[in-house]
């Protein structure tokens, strides 16, 4: 598939020239100011992977339905007992005073403390950001008593049709890709992998959700080999 032409990139902070869509400004993922991991970050994993793997309500997403999520999820992945100790924790590396969910005037919401099962055939990574208007970190916690490693999340930064590489994150006035890019979307070879995170088990790994960011891959092909996940998405 031929790569749409991109514009150059202004220095990181500038804004785009006239006549020019908007472009992404760069500063390498780091770990500590924009990304935290913490390994073990559930008591009982175990029993929590159980009953995501054994809930019913599920709801399929790409490719069985025209969705922009792939696989399948289902909500409450943690209860609040368990999630309490998570935004602790959220709260203590952030420096965050309150994290809460976010609505548009519109309604529209995050599936946060969500569960979503995923298998290698259902999708591929899909770079993206999470809206401003709706979260400021997101989060995952990898469920997979099983995973392969490589199939964790990674950080993308644009890349050009002459292989520059440009920017990694979405800034104000902009609250999506859309819209500081102006395209619905991009081809995968318009993005370069710049940071992964390995999948572990019980591994969570949180995140500034204006980085351009997506699962690294998928794998699975049995309801209980397949990559899950909880995902989370705060308001700070």
């Amino acid at each position: 598939m031929p790569r749409p032409p991109l514009p150059p990139q202004p220095r990181p902070g500038a804004g785009a020239a006239p006549g020019r869509r908007p472009t992404l400004s760069y500063r390498k993922p780091q770990l500590g100011r924009d990304y935290w991991v913490k390994d073990d970050i559930l008591p009982d994993a175990a029993a929590v992977a159980r009953r995501c793997f054994d809930k019913a309500d599920w709801e399929l997403g790409a490719p069985h339905r025209a969705e922009p999520w792939p696989g399948m999820r289902s909500a409450a992945a943690l209860t609040a007992g368990e999630l309490a100790p998570v935004e602790a924790w959220v709260k203590q590396v952030t420096g965050a005073k309150r994290l809460w969910q976010q609505a548009t005037p519109e309604g529209s919401t995050l599936n946060h403390n969500y569960v979503q099962l995923v298998g290698g055939i259902e999708s591929g990574p899909r770079p993206h950001t999470d809206s401003l208007k709706l979260c400021r970190y997101a989060a995952v916690i990898y469920l997979s008593p099983d995973p392969l490693p490589a199939a964790g999340t990674s950080f993308y930064r644009l890349r050009y049709p002459d292989g520059a590489l440009g920017g990694n994150f979405c800034s104000p006035p902009h609250a999506n890709l859309r819209e500081a890019l102006g395209v619905t979307s991009l081809p995968p070879q318009a993005w370069s992998e710049d940071v992964r995170v390995d999948n572990r088990f019980n591994r969570m790994l949180l995140y500034r959700a204006n980085l351009v960011h997506s699962a690294s891959g998928y794998f699975g092909c049995e309801h209980e080999d397949k990559r899950m996940t909880a995902v989370f998405f705060w308001m700070a």
